[in-house]
């Protein structure tokens, strides 16, 4: 699994069809969630854990010593199998290592789970649909997590 995590001010994501908004968060992280082929519903448990734990947030010194459970902030989850793009070869990026929609949904909503199961309130995309996502990032921090 990798995910693109991002400290934001607010973020939301709306379907382009409808332009309605079905996910929306103020301060907080926005996960960018790729799941690769053969990850398994245990890597997504290790990978809430971690990126709920993350120390991202600044401390009463400036320092980046809290994380999202620390400030009490809510989550954004997007499922976006383009992280695992491959560009190494032509201008067309390949795909073969992002999981089949069927394969990574069982992944994705697990990761979500065991976020909620944490208490940190979560907001979400649609799994396998067109979405727009804006976000306003903090810092601006953005990191990369694999499992």
């Amino acid at each position: 699994m990798r995910a693109c995590v991002q400290r934001v001010r607010r973020a939301s994501v709306t379907l382009p069809a409808t332009g309605e908004a079905i996910g929306e968060i103020g301060i907080g992280l926005l996960v960018l969630l790729g799941i690769k082929v053969g990850d398994d519903e245990a890597a997504a448990v290790l990978l809430a854990s971690k990126i709920a734990r993350l120390r991202i947030f600044e401390d009463a010194d400036g320092k980046m010593n809290r994380s999202l459970l620390d400030i009490g902030g809510r989550m954004l989850v997007v499922s976006q199998f383009t992280l695992y793009a491959d560009c190494r070869k032509g201008r067309r990026p390949g795909f073969t290592e992002a999981a089949r929609p069927e394969d990574a949904e069982g992944p994705y909503q697990r990761f979500v789970t065991e976020v909620k199961k944490l208490g940190i309130d979560v907001a979400t995309g649609v799994f396998q649909q067109e979405m727009h996502v804006e976000l306003v990032n903090d810092g601006p921090v953005t990191v990369l997590v694999e499992t």
